[in-house]
């Protein structure tokens, strides 16, 4: 979610009418999507997230074809098997209230004013955060992979004034405490509370092993070398803000609860670096100039193949 959107949604907070509170009522089917409804409660929320951003005109309708439009975005994320954690959609909630200078708790009552609802907006993080993720697929698989040979990046820095990008080089150590699918209900808590109290006693990935020996289904996994530009999206942010010889916080992931250690850190410069990054940056401005046709193409490829029942 960029902070964008949150900064023009509080600006139509300040412009909107007095606070409202959503209202109470039977919720009816509107749509089907390829078997998921659309419910006329998901469309009054979405009416007013829309009014909250100061839009005008028939909201009723744009609020209907967004959540036609989520409704299909989230079916090709469960297809490409893109899943967001909820713990990384509670982070990007709470860091869109601290840069707007809002706490969780003022952010919560602006949803609840409003009528959009907390868990209507953690939904449409979700889905933009999972979206972006199929869109840069997409975006790779169309151009090759983005490739490019160390002779086009000697060719590049050559461009540039002969400099060599530098980037930094992790060595990283991934703590997972096993969480079966069909036990998640009953132990997710209980594991996170143990992961939490294992990261707090990291000090350096020399001694995980020893912590965890007494530890029920605890996997420590030793990652090796990661230049920042392979860093996981979901875990590069936290991976650049920690300190050497300490963790990431603790998130769930499909596999149950995890965390990962920085046992080392350094600054590298050699031809596969200039590679990667020149090929990283490359691909970000071209993504940046294309993301909007690209996502057009995508969504009318899905509405094309989509059945979808009005009603």
């Amino acid at each position: 979610m960029r902070n964008a959107v949150l900064s023009v949604l509080l600006l139509g907070l300040a412009a909107a009418p007095a606070p409202f509170a959503a209202p109470a009522f039977a919720s009816d089917i509107k749509a089907v999507v390829n078997n998921v409804p659309v419910t006329s409660y998901d469309i009054q929320s979405r009416s007013a997230f829309l009014k909250l951003q100061g839009q005008k005109g028939d909201l009723q309708s744009v609020a209907t074809e967004q959540m036609i439009d989520q409704a299909l975005r989230q079916g090709e994320m469960k297809r490409l098997n893109i899943r967001i954690t909820d713990d990384a959609v509670n982070d990007a909630y709470a860091r869109f209230a601290k840069n707007n200078k809002l706490s969780v708790k003022q952010l919560d009552e602006i949803m609840a004013q409003s009528g959009v609802t907390k868990p209507h907006f953690k939904e449409f993080i979700r889905t933009q955060m999972g979206w972006n993720q199929a869109l840069s697929m997409r975006y790779r698989s169309e151009s090759g992979g983005g490739r490019m040979t160390e002779q086009e990046a000697v060719r590049q820095m050559l461009k540039q004034g002969g400099a060599k990008p530098s980037s930094t080089e992790y060595m990283l150590q991934q703590v997972i405490f096993v969480v079966p699918a069909s036990e998640r209900q009953a132990k997710l808590g209980r594991r996170k509370q143990e992961a939490q109290a294992l990261r707090a006693r990291f000090s350096g990935c020399e001694s995980t092993r020893e912590f965890a020996k007494g530890l029920i289904d605890v996997t420590v996994r030793d990652l090796g070398r990661t230049l920042a530009p392979e860093l996981p999206t979901e875990w590069a942010e936290d991976i650049k803000t920690a300190k050497i010889g300490g963790a990431t916080p603790v998130r769930e992931t499909d596999r149950g609860v995890e965390f990962i250690g920085i046992c080392n850190a350094r600054e590298v410069s050699d031809d596969r670096v200039a590679t990667m990054v020149l090929q990283q940056q490359s691909a970000g401005g071209d993504m940046d100039a294309a993301a909007a046709e690209l996502d057009k193409k995508f969504m009318t490829e899905l509405h094309e193949r989509a059945k979808i029942v009005r009603r």
